[in-house]
């Protein structure tokens, strides 16, 4: 890799690897340098078509680049070859033929990807009570008669409301032409799929069969994240999940974190709209990916309920974000939304479906944490529950039956894998659990894919199929806990060097220290390190999500929380331990630490599920008071105090019956304040 600062910067998503090349590199030589996960098996003669690669082109603050339309060479007659005989989707290149000639930004799309990536937001088993929006019923409609004139809509309302008591339908002009044949067809008794929302007025006609249908009535629970796209098939008559799948969120290209695309948006024209039409793509594109795993009609999906992020809101809706970028930061509506799936480009369902938006708290406080209230249901607990939800843009809710309040808090994607120097997104080879011997300064460590430990028999066996690739989100939290556990970083975060910590792992890098988890540059792999930049980000990360809680706290009135309950990826794959060591979550007793798994996705699919679970969320929201981390005082003040590991101030007597952390400093010049002496919290 050329290093020549005058060479153009390549920037790619969602790894977030960067690197200065020579122009006329092709991209896909740029990749394999980084190591960027891009597939090719035709050695780059534009035969295999595994390389594609989608530039963004605009002004990338987050990037510090603005990428001009010919940041990459012109359209070649390779690219028009494989266009004219496979088809090339609108805006996709060939990184084999597409040669560096600028700064650039370039997503690898999941289909590009060799270690495809593994979004951990499975569904959770969860017992709901059944009572959907959208059913079918079985109709026996009177024929026409010459001496009572009406038509056979009007004939179909009558017999619904004769044996299914339903007094009101319409019909869109699309369903009401299948409306004849299909009466004549089976003989006067249809089968007749309908949608009837919770807030009363006539049932919709979705579809219509001859005779006795029962192929199935299908449903989708979307969790539309900044990082990740997680969705639930479900079955609407029991419930059951019948498939799960994910996809990082192509608007990663447009900036990593929610102020980042709406800034682009800003100083873009057209921005907002490019970032709609990315999500929607994927959004079909995730849809057709389940519906083939199943086997399942997609014209048998007939609802979906999604939830998201205001920032995402606004993006999958068409709306422009920009309010959300400064005070006070209005929404367009926080109020629930429901709607036809075609008015979201939703293609890969059936063309009447509906599609039912959650309401959004406020600000930034979105739908997304109205289905972790619905799926927690903070407002029923009898002690004081802290609820977190961390991803790119945390959640938090903190509350029981006297109050709830509510707080987003600006977390970024270090905990998703992302900003760290060894970082990618979670997929097969990436280090995801890291434990770490206080006297040797050893680690040992787990990776995707694989069970066993990495000083295991029969692990470099086991890891020779993917390799060992780069370090994940759970795996950097774990290893910058673990360092702090061994004595190998202090309270401060910084990182001692070789002589201080008495291990050669720490290697100098300039006037910093890195650890070394693993080497494998002998044998031609990475080396996969700790930098001083890496503990850096994951303290910005996890400070801004403890000042969040204990702003919280204060405007509930309050030093200590009852439980703490982990929502999202983040909960279902992080010990409680290393949670609290790195001070994420304020101090309690390990067995009061809980995991929730994907709690929104399940917040989703209670709405999907339940009708009366959609009345309530729209009831709770409205109770559930919203406290603005942008615009408080004191969120600075207790962000710089968060940033000492695991504090500066607060102490952590539970922690310490369970870990003793090394009352250590690496700064020669301090007193070692913040090596692990803390004061007691006044007041």
């Amino acid at each position: 890799m050329n290093s020549n600062p005058a060479d153009p910067l390549v920037i790619f998503t969602p790894s977030g690897k960067r690197g200065r090349f020579a122009k006329g590199t092709p991209v896909l030589t740029a990749a394999r340098q980084l190591g960027v996960d891009l597939d090719s098996v035709c050695g780059g003669r534009g035969i295999c078509s595994r390389c594609q690669i989608t530039p963004a082109f605009g002004d990338f603050p987050k990037h510090g680049v603005t990428v001009k339309p010919d940041a990459l060479s012109d359209w070649n007659a390779v690219e028009q070859r494989y266009k004219d005989k496979r088809g090339l989707i609108q805006g996709r290149r060939l990184g084999c033929q597409a040669t560096i000639q600028g700064d650039v930004v370039i997503d690898v799309p999941p289909e590009s990807q060799v270690h495809k990536q593994v979004v951990r937001k499975e569904a959770t088993v969860r017992a709901i009570v059944m009572d959907p929006a959208t059913r079918q019923y079985l109709v026996d409609v009177a024929e026409p008669d010459m001496h009572d004139p009406t038509g056979d809509l009007e004939r179909l309302k009558r017999a619904l409301c004769d044996q299914w008591q339903i007094d009101d339908l319409c019909a869109d002009l699309a369903v009401l032409a299948k409306l004849q044949p299909a009466l004549r067809k089976g003989n006067w008794q249809v089968t007749v799929t309908l949608f009837q929302d919770h807030r009363g007025g006539p049932a919709q006609l979705l579809d219509i069969w001859p005779g006795f249908h029962d192929a199935g009535l299908y449903g989708l629970a979307i969790d539309l994240g900044s990082t990740t796209i997680a969705a639930h098939l479900c079955d609407l008559t029991d419930g059951q999940v019948l498939a799960s799948s994910g996809v990082m969120n192509p608007q990663i290209r447009f900036g990593e974190d929610l102020m980042s695309r709406v800034s682009y948006a800003m100083m873009n024209p057209g921005g907002a709209a490019d970032m709609t039409t990315a999500v929607r793509m994927a959004l079909n594109g995730l849809v057709q990916g389940l519906t083939t795993e199943t086997g399942i009609d997609p014209a048998l999906i007939y609802e979906a309920v999604l939830v998201c992020n205001p920032v995402m809101h606004h993006l999958a809706l068409g709306l422009d974000p920009v309010e959300l970028g400064q005070a006070p930061f209005a929404l367009a509506t926080s109020d629930s939304i429901a709607l036809p799936a075609t008015q979201l480009d939703l293609t890969t369902l059936n063309d009447s479906a509906r599609v039912y938006i959650l309401p959004c708290i406020a600000g930034h406080v979105g739908a997304d944490a109205a289905a972790v209230a619905l799926a927690e249901e903070p407002q029923k607990s009898e002690d004081l529950v802290l609820i977190v939800d961390v991803g790119t843009n945390a959640e938090l809710l903190l509350g029981n039956k006297t109050r709830v309040l509510a707080c987003s808090s600006p977390t970024g994607p270090a905990f998703e894998g992302a900003q760290i120097s060894s970082g990618q997104r979670a997929a097969p080879g990436a280090i995801e659990r890291v434990e770490i011997d206080p006297v040797t300064k050893t680690p040992r460590f787990r990776i995707i894919g694989i069970d066993i430990w990495s000083d295991d028999p029969g692990f470099a066996e086991a890891a020779a199929a993917t390799g060992i690739t780069g370090i994940c989100g759970s795996g950097i939290i774990e290893a910058v806990a673990e360092m702090r556990m061994a004595g190998i970083l202090d309270g401060s975060g910084l990182i001692g060097s070789a002589d201080q910590t008495g291990t050669p792992r720490c290697i100098a890098q300039g006037r910093t220290h890195a650890y070394t988890l693993w080497d494998g540059s002998p044998d031609g792999g990475p080396l996969i390190t700790v930098t001083q930049g890496d503990i850096r980000a994951i303290q910005l990360a996890k400070s801004a999500l403890y000042a969040g809680a204990r702003l919280l706290m204060d405007e509930m009135g309050v030093d200590k929380v009852d439980r703490v309950v982990l929502a999202g990826a983040f909960g279902a794959h992080i010990s409680p331990k290393h949670a609290m060591v790195l001070g994420m979550i304020p101090d309690v007793p390990l067995d009061k630490v809980q995991s929730a798994g994907n709690a929104a996705g399940t917040g989703a699919r209670i709405a999907l599920c339940n009708t009366a679970a959609r009345a309530e969320i729209e009831r709770v929201v409205h109770q559930i008071t919203k406290v603005e981390t942008a615009i408080e005082p004191r969120f600075q003040d207790h962000f710089v105090a968060a940033s000492a590991i695991p504090h500066a101030i607060d102490p952590f007597p539970e922690l310490a019956q369970v870990v003793t952390l090394p009352d250590i400093s690496f700064n020669t010049g301090s007193d070692g304040a913040g090596g692990g002496r803390r004061r007691r919290r006044r007041g």
